[in-house]
């Protein structure tokens, strides 16, 4: 961990107990209420601060989604309620983040994705908070990019045919860019504005999960994508943060019109990658 962000690391901590329950979950274990600082979202900026899996906090958050695992790979993460696909892509991405990729229990996680896949190449969950439309039928981009950020530490990453599908799917959406999926992701002008760290669909995440798809990093859509982030680089060549969550604007890492070390950090990764 970077001395420098022991403030943020700080801060984070003490919200663990916020919501009801200890390790950032409610009273009766529900994992992804109280954003930002959800289990499974504090876990994200604590692994961006570089605070590893063997910290107490970190492994009791850990074990609350791990005890949250199905046998069929899904992850149920409130008492009650429907399983949706972006629970379990969200509870994948972290465990992956935290090195858990081979385990067992996110292999058949892996399988259960890949079984769910929808016809248009992406992922989506059966929930219509905007109503029912013809956009609805398409996946939801979001939840998309989750997914192969989870799937980018597999052996299934420029391997499976099925992932290039997801790819196609994000890419096509750069052109498309109207509101799809059940949920109405778009691309407009908050999507382009630089968010870090990474938790929603933006332009900052949606170009460095797809900087380690092959079949992303030379088509048109992801370079023209690349370039607009590129050119919202400080004459340093460092990330300025643009649009970071209200409620993490006073940590360090992503103070909202100023270069983020880390941020930058994540930008020099998409360049090593497109560079391989």
């Amino acid at each position: 961990m970077n001395n420098r962000y022991v403030s943020d690391v700080k801060a984070i901590m003490a919200l663990r107990h916020d919501n009801g329950g200890d390790y950032w979950a409610t009273a009766d274990g529900r994992l992804g209420v109280g954003e930002p600082f959800s289990t499974l979202t504090s876990l994200l900026i604590l692994h961006e601060l570089g605070v590893g899996r063997t910290h107490e906090a970190v492994r009791g958050a850990i074990q609350l989604i791990l005890d949250a695992w199905r046998d069929d790979g899904r992850y149920r993460l409130a008492p009650s309620g429907a399983l949706y696909p972006c629970s379990t892509a969200a509870s994948a991405r972290v465990l992956c983040r935290f090195g858990y990729a081979k385990d067992h229990r996110l292999q058949r996680t892996f399988a259960h994705l890949l079984d769910i896949q929808h016809n248009d190449g992406g992922w989506r969950c059966k929930k219509f908070p905007y109503g029912r439309g013809p956009e609805t039928e398409f996946s939801n981009p979001g939840v998309t990019l989750v997914v192969l950020d989870a799937f980018r530490f597999t052996e299934h990453s420029n391997k499976n045919p099925n992932l290039d599908k997801a790819v196609e799917s994000l890419l096509d959406h750069w052109t498309v860019r109207r509101p799809l999926g059940p949920c109405h992701f778009g691309i407009g002008t908050l999507f382009m504005q630089v968010e870090y760290p990474f938790l929603r669909y933006n332009l900052f995440s949606y170009v460095y999960v797809l900087s380690f798809y092959n079949y992303a990093k030379q088509d048109k859509r992801f370079l023209d994508a690349l370039r607009i982030l590129e050119s919202k680089l400080d004459i340093q060549g460092k990330i300025i943060v643009e649009r970071p969550h209200r409620k993490l604007a006073h940590l360090l890492l992503c103070q909202h019109g100023k270069p983020s070390e880390l941020a930058t950090f994540r930008f020099k990764e998409i360049k090593k990658n497109i560079a391989v």
